[in-house]
């Protein structure tokens, strides 16, 4: 009873598939499927018209696909010769990159060269300047600190009284003193 009902799932899964693959069908969702059919029967029946026309005794057929393959072979010397022109254009693109890489490495260079040359003068002038190494010990050099002595002079003035008389003003107005 189980594989009975086990195959009546199994059909049933199968029409509903079915179902639905047909209605894709009709409605036009597997245009693609006719397209890639078509394309390859195409390839196909290029690729068996000589050796059907040679099995009929059509020489003449035979000849004109025998040219026709001949002529594939010269579109693929074509694609060839493109192909060598491409791997041409891109080695000499490469041997472009590597002259610019070439010209910053020589601007690095004389770059380089100029801080060296720059180096050497200063060394030069370095050496010109004769310094006489001198060592100090720092144990054999007596620290004398003396002790200044200012003294500042006392000067005594002399108190001078001065007396004054009393002055009386008087107030004539408002007018300029």
């Amino acid at each position: 009873m189980k594989t009975t009902q086990t195959q009546a799932w199994g059909w049933l899964a199968a029409g509903v598939l079915a179902l639905g693959l047909n209605g894709v069908y009709q409605d036009g969702g597997a245009a693609w499927l006719h397209r890639n059919l078509d394309r390859a029967i195409a390839q196909v029946a290029s690729r068996s018209e000589a050796v059907l026309a040679l099995a009929v005794g059509r020489a003449d057929l035979f000849m004109a696909k025998a040219n026709l393959a001949a002529t594939r072979h010269e579109n693929a010397s074509c694609r060839m010769a493109t192909a060598v022109a491409r791997m041409q254009t891109s080695m000499a693109r490469t041997q472009g990159r590597w002259a610019d890489f070439e010209v910053m490495s020589a601007r690095q260079e004389a770059a380089m060269a100029q801080l060296e040359a720059n180096r050497a003068r200063i060394e030069a002038e370095v050496a010109r300047v004769r310094v006489s190494p001198v060592a100090f010990d720092a144990a054999k050099i007596p620290v004398i600190c003396p002790r200044v002595r200012v003294e500042i002079p006392r000067i005594n003035v002399p108190v001078v009284n001065i007396s004054a008389s009393a002055v009386e003003v008087e107030e004539s107005g408002a007018g300029p003193i």
